[in-house]
């Protein structure tokens, strides 16, 4: 069902190396700085494929070539058979630019297996992106994955074919569309004018739940239009590292939703190429599933010494990190009179610690001025907790950009 391992010298690498990997073994092939442009957090519990082309959109946020290409199989307990993988301009929807369609390569090989808990590094594929554009990603699996690595919630379409249709221009054969990434965990490239990458970390928000489908609003995706907009090369690759459900301190029980970031912090964030700056903002299903780090109740100081753990593994890899204040959520069902005051504790320790190298007031932007335990009604989504694409705007924008290493 699964083919061999091949044997041809694939960059094949463990866990949180796979992008220091990538990024070390082309800084000297090209002049720039290598950085990531675009790298969903990957998660267990995807649908298993047979005999299918699975077509993703890239939305890069900067510009730049000697692009790569990650594979993740970190989650998944068999290997990762991948037989054919192409990337391409996007014209529409799951339509190729023609004359655009690059073959990419592992080790030389058109061919990867991928070991279950390991990830796979592409070689450079000869194509140029700029930013804000988006370049379609084709991976061919013939046999059958079992259980995907894949990142849920995408807000972008996916389209699936029935065999192998990885180097069609057209889209005629995809007749099948989903809302989630499956296995392709970064792209990242050699960019002349960005000088790092800026990783937004965090949960449901900066993964950008009730934002448009296809519209590109999370707020790291108006962040990285902030950031091209400025004159010169002072600019940064943002990566939305962010997962819906996701927790500071505890694995959630729907394994979609992702291990603890405690546990994924060092490759999400941390194991991006030219990472610099982290904007951590999570700890609101914490907060809202009362869940304590050993079963117990949580306290705010369970919080504050999470993240705490994170600041120091950042500050051990010379990369700053923004703390972000929680933003309020009465209405929603998350809330109670004893979640607001760890809120409160929690965001006045965000705001006066010292901690953190910056700090994002998400809470004094986004809360009802009428009513600060309640998110504005004029960025409300309906939910009370996410906010509608003009609020995931204004919170891109309440981000002072010179707390950024650029």
């Amino acid at each position: 069902m699964f083919g061999a391992l091949t044997s041809v010298a694939l960059t094949v690498v463990p866990l949180s190396t796979a992008n220091a990997a990538s990024a070390a073994t082309s800084s000297s092939q090209s002049k720039g700085t290598r950085v990531s442009a675009w790298s969903p957090s990957m998660t267990t519990g995807g649908p298993s494929f047979s005999n299918r082309t699975i077509r993703m959109v890239v939305h890069s946020s900067v510009a730049g070539s000697g692009a790569r290409i990650t594979l993740s199989n970190r989650y998944s307990t068999t290997p990762l058979d991948v037989t054919e993988a192409d990337m391409a301009v996007q014209a529409s929807g799951g339509e190729a630019t023609r004359g655009t369609i690059r073959n990419i390569t592992f080790g030389a090989s058109r061919h990867v297996t991928i070991p279950a808990g390991a990830e796979a590094v592409s070689d450079i594929i000869p194509i140029s992106v700029s930013a804000g554009e988006n370049l379609l990603v084709s991976l061919y699996a013939p046999g059958t994955t079992g259980t995907s690595t894949w990142h849920s919630d995408a807000f972008d379409t996916t389209y699936i074919a029935s065999g192998n249709h990885a180097g069609d221009d057209t889209a005629a054969s995809f007749g099948t569309t989903t809302t989630s990434w499956y296995y392709l965990a970064g792209f990242d490239v050699l960019s002349s004018t960005a000088r790092g990458t800026v990783v937004a970390f965090g949960d449901s928000i900066t993964d950008g739940y009730h934002s448009s489908t296809g519209t590109y609003t999370r707020w790291p995706d108006f962040l990285g239009r902030r950031l091209g907009a400025r004159p010169g090369p002072r600019k940064l690759g943002v990566v939305d590292a962010g997962i819906g459900g996701n927790r500071v301190l505890t694995d959630v029980p729907n394994l979609w939703q992702g291990v603890s970031a405690l546990k994924r912090f060092g490759h999400d964030a941390l194991g991006q190429p030219g990472v610099k700056d982290v904007i951590l903002f999570e700890g609101i299903n914490d907060i809202g599933n009362n869940a304590g780090p050993t079963g117990q109740p949580l306290t705010a100081r369970d919080l504050i010494n999470g993240y705490r753990t994170l600041i120091g593994e950042a500050h051990a890899a010379h990369v700053d990190v923004i703390g972000a204040t929680l933003m309020p959520d009465e209405g929603n069902g998350y809330y109670t009179r004893a979640a607001e005051a760890i809120r409160q504790s929690v965001n006045q320790w965000i705001r006066t610690s010292g901690a953190f190298d910056g700090v994002v007031d998400f809470d004094k932007t986004m809360r009802d001025p009428a009513n600060p335990a309640a998110l504005n009604p004029a960025y409300d989504s309906g939910d009370h907790i996410h906010p509608d694409d003009e609020g995931m705007k204004v919170m891109a924008y309440a981000i002072d950009l010179r707390l950024l290493r650029t």
